[in-house]
């Protein structure tokens, strides 16, 4: 592999030019998103094909337990990392020069490990081309910048800003809320160039100290990348400057939750998006996708939505989709058509959490579409109205959300029963964890009422 410098994406040649390349950091993203993997001196990793990491990683959960291999027996065989070059990136918050590259996961044979979740969206658009058609999907990623919280006990809160004030909430789109936390914002541009990512936009969000990153449109797999990749040095830029960021979905009580929205759109060989016909109108694959949304999203949720946490995100009056209804440019709706021309055409998923795997997330909400397309469902009438009115539709649960998705056979089969069972096993564990943490909630009102 001593040629390996020769393969890697311009922006991490840029970085370490005229420089000792000094370390390489061997990463493999785990069920819940978390960096998995091991670093080791640059001249070590020139000298390696491949490294080996066991496959208990998948069985590991948020908080460091293990879950039941649904498979069989806890054994931990090894499985085998091969770098994908194309993800070499800079780790520019690092005192020594530092690359990172995210590792392919294969069995002993050679075959992809099904459970790991970028082999999952692998998967996925796999099965899209195998029909001709590549998705596209543009992400938008919400999160909170908040003052040091190292006991757990005690309530989030925004961070202090340069006025000596913490920043305030019901301030969206305001540019001198954005400029109170300025310095982090500089460290993330100045990172995401670094590591060769396109920020196509930042924006106040409406919760104190909540801040919004475009992303532009692309592939599934790259953008997953860039997300797993933009919530570490979100986080290491944070930590500069005295805050903590999270992409909790909810943090502060009282406060919006944070989102992943998700827009979606499909081309097919020659590159046209199969949403819009030569006439610029819409298509009957325009309405299967946005059906395949509104049939199957419902055993998604758990991977859009993947901890208790979350579900405090699904409640009314906080811009937070509780529905499955979609519309044109309507915000209230879960699945919203925004205003483009006939070449951009798209949906966008708004019920997605920040806290999601990125890999997972997209798997998920790409699979819902894709099961629309294949099966030629027609979704309902569009809503025109404040959607937030109609019935709930969605899990307001973990527990109900992994009920929904186990008994999927649609999700099965596009996902991998394999993937599905551990995926259940790591989150029944942490639900049950959850549940023997007795809250402040109930010792306030139950101590000494009931």
């Amino acid at each position: 592999m001593s040629d390996w410098l020769t393969k890697i994406p311009e922006a991490a040649r840029e970085y370490i030019a005229g420089r000792r390349l000094d370390e390489v950091e061997c990463i493999v993203p785990d069920i819940a998103g978390v960096a998995r993997g091991k670093a080791m001196p640059a001249s070590k990793f020139a000298r390696q094909e491949s490294f080996f990491l066991p496959n208990s990683i998948f069985l590991q959960t948020i908080t460091g337990e293990w879950a039941d291999n649904p498979s069989g027996a806890f054994t931990e065989p090894d499985m085998v990392l091969v770098p994908d070059f194309e993800t070499v990136s800079a780790a520019p918050w690092t005192a020594d020069v530092t690359l990172q590259v995210i590792h392919d996961v294969l069995d002993q044979q050679g075959n992809p490990v099904p459970v790991a979740p970028r082999n999952v969206l692998k998967r996925i658009v796999a099965l899209y081309a195998e029909r001709g058609w590549r998705p596209i999907v543009a992400p938008e990623m919400e999160f909170f910048l908040v003052a040091r919280n190292i006991d757990p006990n005690q309530p989030i809160q925004p961070p202090m800003g340069r006025s000596g004030r913490r920043a305030a909430a019901k301030q969206a789109y305001s540019l001198s809320a954005v400029d109170e936390y300025g310095k982090v914002i500089d460290d993330i541009y100045d990172f995401a160039e670094a590591q060769g990512f396109e920020i196509d936009g930042i924006l106040q969000e409406g919760g104190a100290g909540q801040v919004e990153i475009n992303l532009a449109h692309g592939d599934p797999v790259a953008l997953a990348d860039e997300i797993f990749y933009f919530k570490r040095l979100i986080r290491e830029a944070a930590l500069r400057h005295d805050c903590f960021a999270t992409f909790m979905a909810k943090p502060i009580e009282g406060e919006p939750g944070s989102a992943m929205h998700i827009h979606h759109s499909v081309v097919d060989a020659a590159g046209r998006n199969i949403f819009s016909d030569e006439q610029g109108r819409e298509t009957p694959a325009f309405m299967h996708f946005i059906a395949g949304m509104q049939a199957h999203l419902p055993a998604a949720i758990a991977l859009l939505a993947p901890y208790v946490n979350s579900y405090r995100r699904y409640v009314p009056d906080f811009a937070a989709p509780i529905n499955l209804e979609w519309g044109r440019d309507n915000r209230t709706t879960g699945l919203r058509v925004p205003i483009s021309g006939p070449v951009a055409r798209r949906v966008e998923n708004r019920l997605a959490g920040m806290d999601c795997n990125p890999y997972l997330g997209l798997a998920a909400s790409l699979a819902t579409g894709y099961l629309g397309l294949t099966h030629q469902d027609s979704p309902r009438a569009e809503c025109l109205g404040d959607a937030y009115m109609s019935e709930d539709e969605l899990p307001t649960n973990l527990g109900d959300a992994l009920d929904l998705m186990v008994e999927s056979d649609p999700m099965r089969e596009v996902l991998g029963s394999e993937f599905v069972d551990v995926y259940e096993s790591v989150k029944r564990n942490e639900y049950k964890e959850f549940l023997q943490v007795i809250s402040p909630w109930e010792r306030e009102h139950l101590l000494l009422n009931v």
